[in-house]
């Protein structure tokens, strides 16, 4: 047996002795109200056999001024023991109960039964009074409810907790009768709430829970043992009201949670009043996560997630059902038919576990967030590119919480994403490719350049003092996105190719990392479809979106529209690529390989015999030449004017940083561009929006013609 600790020696010393007494006292209460209602049963068992005697009739009959339900509750007469002789007594000295409950019988005189048990409340809440003042004004402090001692009050018919579901030796107590199911009506519904908003009454929230519950279970095929049915829809809107609403509200009057400065959260779990209502917080909360899949108004969905964030300190003690809802709400996160306010609630939901719960938990919030995005990316279109950008924007922001535990759960993910790349490079298959050329593996490598790019950011590592525990995880996010690209160079897949490529940029830019990528574009430049003319000049063809597609069409390769989209691609890339380093005091020696490359591939593709015989595209790459030749004249102009040397470093990195990254050649440039793609997105856009409009106007109005049809066949 191990050492007591100090406390535990301190608890025996001063209050091990009153809480003896104290459970002694509450138990003896519980057994005479058991033994009550033991002799209720009893005494209405004997009443029915009563009913049917001769002799009980005659004696109603003649006194008719009596009392017929007094009658029937008084004890029968018991015979007693003869006087002066003993009861023998049991081996072990202890007596039968029935044999204690027959004394009790012979000692009290038969009386009304329900005036004896308000009686004996009174007298045991006396002698508490008496014997133990300071408890009994705690309970008048803190819940004089449980002093208006009554049976029906107590929570036994909610759901238990885990820890009595564990109990597999000890047997529960059940009631043979089948419950009575009452109707809920809005006067009830008031009532409740009234109470629950001026005395914050513990038993008007607990019919208010299991209201909540019958609401939540109405529609349901298997109904459950329910004490109350809901009638009609506005009683039910009242319930879900005042449930959703005034609940916490009570709830968090009688268990205060405090939170500390450092976000740390401090609950009674050790007092009475939240052992006593666990079931409650559980069945409150059970209710809701089984109700929430079912809502379809946006409106109501965020009314019952936000009843979920005050719950949320109490339901860290039951971590199986937590994760339950965990996954719950971040379905709803991650579910890009719900507008954009709801997800961002759920995600509020799902930012406060992540900052109240421990270890253990902020890992599931983490790896549920990360699994429902995969899952919510499976299909990619351009209605649902944007929810699919909002899912990857806030469950980055969620990864940099605690680094700690992001980096053990994140370099899993990546590992593991590592291992498919392996398998398809050193053991391929026929289909093995289709393992990593998905938009849920590219949406995952694009979600952690997202979150290295958010925490690992040059200029808030600097405000924090100290690089960022996630900048471990960009040398293998780099190699695996590298790999991924390079897998298939074929054609097909050049817009993966320039999905990955933006990713990579991202991190460049946010972390400072030289990520060489002008090699990556070259490769795409060098192919045959952009060396060599298109055979189709005249397809009708839409111009292909490489933001939605990772793979291009047949009906696309070696057409003039699939040239001119890679010729736009390749012209911002490269631009991008520059425009992060036309500030570097190295930019001149940087660019110098891509130039020339650029150079001999301009001079090929111009000419008439064997070139591409594409103008638009020759100029373009043309005027990104002459941007970055002048970017580096302009660099060597004020490099000539420095006078320190390359070994310092605090030199080096603070060149040109007074000055504007647009106010550069290459800048200028790159500026430009970014307005001009912004005006022509915005106009694909509203034109996508309008074509939408129409289609749906044009619908409405078939629907309409066909209903005067069908009324011009009926009238015929």
């Amino acid at each position: 047996m191990g050492k007591q600790t100090k406390s535990t020696k301190k608890f025996e010393k001063k209050h091990l002795k009153d809480t003896i007494d104290r459970r002694k006292e509450f138990a003896k209460i519980k057994q005479r109200h058991q033994k009550n209602d033991k002799r209720k049963q009893r005494n209405a068992q004997q009443a029915t056999e009563h009913d049917s005697d001769q002799d009980v009739e005659k004696s109603v009959a003649k006194h008719e001024d009596v009392n017929q339900d007094a009658f029937f509750q008084d004890a029968p007469p018991v015979p007693s023991a003869k006087p002066g002789k003993k009861q023998p007594q049991p081996a072990n000295g202890k007596r039968k109960h029935t044999e204690i409950e027959a004394e009790d019988a012979i000692e009290e005189p038969a009386q009304d039964v329900e005036v004896d048990d308000a009686e004996d409340d009174e007298i045991d809440m006396a002698a508490l009074a008496k014997k133990d003042p300071d408890f009994h004004k705690y309970l008048q402090e803190n819940d004089p409810e449980l002093l208006d001692f009554n049976e029906q009050d107590n929570l036994e018919d909610l759901e238990v907790s885990e820890e009595e579901d564990a109990r597999p030796n000890k047997k529960r107590k059940t009631s043979k009768e089948e419950p009575v199911v009452s109707s809920v009506t809005t006067d009830m519904v008031k009532k409740w709430k009234s109470a629950m908003q001026e005395q914050h009454s513990i038993r008007s929230l607990r019919e208010t829970v299991l209201a909540f519950r019958a609401a939540a279970h109405m529609d349901d095929e298997e109904t459950k043992d329910l004490k109350y049915v809901i009638p009609s829809s506005d009683v039910y809107h009242e319930v879900l009201v005042t449930a959703l609403k005034d609940a916490p509200k009570v709830l968090a009057h009688h268990l205060p949670v405090k939170e500390s400065k450092g976000g740390k959260l401090t609950v009674p779990t050790n007092s009475a009043q939240f052992k006593r209502l666990s079931p409650l917080i559980r069945t409150f909360a059970t209710s809701i996560n089984h109700f929430l899949p079912s809502l379809s108004d946006p409106a109501t969905i965020r009314m019952t997630l936000q009843s979920f964030e005050p719950l949320l300190p109490y339901l860290l003690q039951f971590r199986k059902f937590l994760k339950q809802i965990l996954r719950s709400v971040a379905s709803i996160w991650s579910d890009n038919t719900s507008d954009e306010a709801t997800r961002i609630t759920a995600f509020l939901i799902l930012r406060r576990l992540l900052t109240i719960g421990d270890a253990g938990i902020k890992e599931a919030v983490l790896k549920a967030t990360y699994e429902q995005l995969i899952k919510g990316s499976r299909n990619t279109s351009a209605h649902t590119i944007a929810g699919i950008n909002l899912m990857k924007n806030s469950a980055a922001e969620l990864w940099g919480l605690d680094q700690k535990v992001a980096y053990t759960t994140g370099f899993t993910y990546i590992r593991s994403a590592a291992m498919h790349l392996r398998t398809n490079v050193t053991k391929p298959t026929k289909d093995s490719y289709k393992t990593v050329y998905n938009w849920q593996f590219i949406h995952s490598l694009d979600f952690w350049s997202r979150v290295l790019s958010m925490h690992c950011n040059s200029l808030l590592e600097a405000q924090n003092g100290k690089p960022s525990e996630l900048r471990q995880l960009i040398y293998p996010v780099v190699q695996i996105t590298l790999g991924v690209m390079r897998l298939i160079p074929t054609p097909t897949y050049f817009p993966l190719r320039f999905q990955l490529i933006r990713a990579l940029l991202r991190i460049s830019q946010s972390t400072g990392t030289y990520i060489p990528l002008a090699s990556a574009l070259l490769e795409v430049l060098n192919s045959t479809e952009m060396k060599k003319q298109a055979k189709n000049t005249t397809t009708t063809l839409k111009p292909l979106d490489f933001s939605i597609n990772f793979r291009a069409p047949t009906s696309y390769l070696k057409t003039r529209v699939y040239q001119d989209g890679l010729g736009e691609q390749l012209l911002e890339l490269f631009s991008e690529f520059f425009v992060l380093w036309c500030k570097s005091i190295a930019y001149p020696e940087l660019q110098l390989p891509v130039t020339v490359m650029l150079k001999r591939w301009l001079k090929t593709a111009s000419k008439q015999s064997t070139g591409n015989k594409n103008g638009k595209l020759n100029q373009s790459l043309l005027l990104l030449v002459q941007k970055s030749e002048a970017n580096a004249k302009w660099i060597t102009e004020r490099r000539n004017k420095v006078t320190f040397t390359p070994r310092d470093r605090a030199e080096v990195e603070g060149f040109l940083k007074d000055v504007k990254w647009d106010d550069t050649p290459m800048g200028a440039f790159v500026s430009g561009q970014r307005q001009f793609r912004d005006r022509r997105q915005k106009t694909v856009v509203e034109g996508r929006e309008a074509e939408g409009k129409r289609r749906t106007k044009d619908k409405k109005g078939k629907n309409e013609v066909d209903d005067e049809d069908e009324d011009d066949i009926e009238v015929v």
